[in-house]
């Protein structure tokens, strides 16, 4: 089968084809797995972390890619939740113990025994991968192949981003970066609360006007004072300045949700610019998101399907994967990338 292979980390300002297209054999489900022919794979920041060593992979070589979408070619001897031909999703969260106190509490995103798809296991840059049929995910009909695949993760973390914020309805939503994720939070919120008013904060004029075509009241610079203070904020950025900027718009007791699974170090010293009175004082609180539960997999496939969430897509061939993945870290961003896998 074609794959897209990472074979060591390295920076993509310095190597922009870090992945190389590889024949790899087909892999063979057993017990509880089945085997899934990749038709769509949406393209995260998350591959970036992976690439850049902030979250690397255990071993080399990997195939990267956690928003899959495909059909099931083959069983293990132990499914029976799937059959073959039936159209499933695979997301970040490939696997977890089962046991623990996490798991146990539909916290499985938190379990130390947690693996993740495209890092821990192969992902789906490539033609064919195995998952357990525990943590593959029917995809509503509504969604054609392409626009599935970013559900998975931009809008699954999206919406336990939003939960973990507890806005309210009537209240007010900071977006700080405007991306997959971004996009997608803020459509599900336009939907959830419809009272709610929602400002975007993003270095990127496009990126701006683009919030404001999808509804947002407010959209300005990263580093802008908002015309009214955020009662939550979420961050999907790859770097520190927002956070403190953030910060700043907060209500009294309001609460920033950081939705990155590393930070770059590039701009760690903007951290020297907290002051506890400017942003943190007033019982402000900051919570970080670790993953996504399949829990929040499976609400937000059933809400985009009743919302008929429509993602910005812009697709590519499984080839140009490392085109897709540098446009990414230039910030060359319109909704979200999925790579079409023959």
């Amino acid at each position: 089968m074609k794959a897209m292979v990472l074979n060591e980390l390295c920076c993509l300002e310095e190597n922009q084809t870090p992945l190389e297209l590889m024949e790899l054999p087909e892999p063979v489900p057993a017990g509880e797995e089945i085997l899934v022919k990749v038709s769509a794979c949406g393209v995260c920041h998350t591959e970036l972390d992976e690439i850049e060593g902030r979250t690397p992979p255990p071993h080399f070589p990997v195939v990267l890619g956690h928003q899959v979408v495909g059909r099931v070619k083959a069983t293990g001897n132990r499914v029976s939740a799937f059959g073959i031909g039936d159209r499933v999703g695979i997301a970040w969260i490939y696997s977890a113990c089962g046991s623990c106190k996490f798991c146990l509490t539909g916290n499985e995103n938190l379990c130390r025994d947690f693996k993740a798809t495209g890092r821990d296991a192969n992902g789906g840059y490539a033609q064919y991968m195995t998952v357990p049929e525990g943590f593959a995910y029917r995809i509503p009909r509504v969604f054609s192949d392409s626009e599935a695949a970013p559900l998975l993760c931009a809008g699954a973390i999206g919406y336990r981003s939003l939960r973990l914020t507890g806005l309210k309805d009537g209240q007010n939503l900071g977006l700080t970066g405007f991306g997959a994720s971004g996009h997608l939070v803020l459509k599900m919120a336009g939907h959830r609360y419809p009272n709610a008013k929602v400002f975007v904060f993003a270095r990127s004029a496009k990126e701006r006007a683009f919030s404001r075509e999808l509804g947002a009241v407010w959209a300005g610079d990263t580093a802008e004072e908002s015309p009214e203070k955020m009662d939550c904020v979420i961050d999907t950025t790859p770097v520190w300045k927002p956070v403190i900027e953030a910060l700043k718009n907060l209500e009294p007791g309001g609460r920033l949700v950081i939705n990155a699974i590393g930070k770059e170090e590039a701009d760690k010293d903007y951290l020297l610019r907290l002051d506890y009175h400017t942003h943190l004082w007033m019982e402000k609180e900051i919570k970080s998101v670790a993953n996504v539960s399949r829990r929040d997999v499976s609400e937000f496939l059933a809400l985009a399907s009743e919302m008929s969430i429509k993602p910005e897509i812009q697709e590519f061939a499984l080839e140009e994967a490392n085109e897709a993945l540098v446009e990414l870290k230039s910030r060359k961003i319109r909704g979200a990338k999925v790579l079409r896998i023959d």
